[in-house]
């Protein structure tokens, strides 16, 4: 199997049956069984919705994922059920390779249900990882103390604000971090294993989308569960899906997921020699917050019987209802002399706006509905154009 053939595979063994961002358990629960997906452990939520384990392959060398730990987080659980899809169809797979894949597809049942980050008891799993105060972390701690991996994979999805500046803009599409397992962010040779494995997905990822992948904050956490297994020894990777231009159900970045995966597995070896890759790695961009959903340029106001041109956004709001996803775009005030990039852009062109200035100083909760000479813009978008506006993807 060559590299350049893992983006097709990706979309040959996407699952159709599951699309969009709303991913619930009983949604998971129907692919399993419509796979025989035979589960080799059972935990439960706090509401006792089950948390399958699952394993694949008899190797010797062991990886450990886990997704949807942030129920709202729901990306790489559809690139997690095309990995299954694929192993289904290529049995030898993990044997050419001698690995063993244990798997937990979704951690947070109960927040995926309501489609929130928290659990059922408003917390955070991801900074339960000390207290484990939940039953979701303690099954995860349950399975890691069992499986014993040489490798865990965090999967997790972030917000479509990061971008990395490469030195063009361009969004985080996919952002990877080995976990620090220290406040002084040292590298051990668990983190330096993670290094490695991260340099190899860029690597891979690069030939897909190139400047889009950027290198998550490593702040040291013990309470995030990346930072615990790293600082117990076992090398441990983040792996955020993000923004791909369009692409707000997240099914681009869902074939990149894969991809991610894939490059992993099919160049895992449990020794490697790392020494000279922390500078490949530090050279991955750091994401950070540039980006707005919509950006509207020299739109002119009248505030205090003043003209001003000015630029202000909007960024979408994920709002869960009768168990779909509605963005809904919210008004934000630019602030003087920020970077600011948009997934779109409007330029008006000095055009006169009916638009309260009061609303981008308390712009919170303001839909962004109003009016730019003749065009009408609702939910973020122009919808009623009597002329071309110029617009930048």
């Amino acid at each position: 199997m060559t590299k350049s053939k893992f983006l097709d595979l990706a979309k040959e063994f996407a699952y159709s049956g599951i699309s969009g961002r709303y991913l619930n358990f009983e949604m998971i629960s129907a692919f399993l069984l419509e796979y025989k997906v035979q589960k080799s452990m059972l935990g439960f939520s706090v509401e006792e919705r089950p948390i399958p384990f699952l394993k694949f392959g008899s190797g010797s060398k062991r990886i450990l994922m886990w997704s949807q730990m942030h129920g709202n987080e729901s990306t790489t659980t559809k690139a997690v059920v095309d990995l299954i899809c694929f192993l289904k169809a290529n049995p030898d797979f993990l044997a050419r390779h001698d690995l063993q894949l244990g798997i937990i597809p979704m951690l947070n049942p109960d927040g995926a249900h309501r489609y929130t980050r928290e659990n059922a008891n408003k917390i955070d799993l991801n900074r339960d990882a000390q207290e484990l105060s939940q039953p979701e972390s303690r099954f995860l701690r349950h399975v890691y103390q069992l499986f014993k991996p040489q490798l865990c994979l965090n999967l997790h999805d972030q917000r479509t604000i990061f971008g990395v500046e490469t030195p063009e803009i361009n969004p985080a599409t996919v952002s990877l971090l080995a976990p620090a397992f220290n406040p002084e962010r040292n590298f051990n040779p668990a983190r330096l294993q993670a290094v490695h494995y991260i340099n190899v997905i860029n690597r891979e990822l690069q030939n897909y989308i190139p400047n889009q992948v950027g290198r998550f904050d490593d702040s040291f956490n013990l309470n995030c569960t990346g930072d615990t297994f790293q600082n117990l020894g076992t090398p441990t990777i983040l792996i955020e899906a993000g923004h791909f231009p369009n692409d707000y159900q997240r099914e681009k970045t869902r074939n990149l997921i894969f991809v991610a995966l894939l490059s992993t597995f099919s160049n895992y070896h449990e020794n490697v020699i790392v020494d000279t890759e922390i500078s490949e790695y530090l050279k991955i961009p750091q994401n950070q917050p540039l980006f707005f959903d919509i950006v509207y340029k020299n739109v002119k106001i009248n505030y205090a019987n003043s003209d001003f041109l000015i630029n202000f956004a909007a960024q979408f709001v994920e709002e869960f209802a009768e168990n779909s996803i509605f963005f809904r775009a919210k008004l934000r005030k630019l602030e003087e002399n920020a970077i600011f990039v948009g997934h779109k852009t409007y330029d008006f062109n000095g055009e006169v706006a009916q638009l309260n200035y009061n609303d981008l100083l308390e712009s919170s909760n303001v839909d962004a509905n109003f009016t730019v000479g003749t065009q009408q813009i609702r939910n973020g978008h122009v919808i009623a154009d009597n002329r071309q506006t110029q617009e930048y993807e």
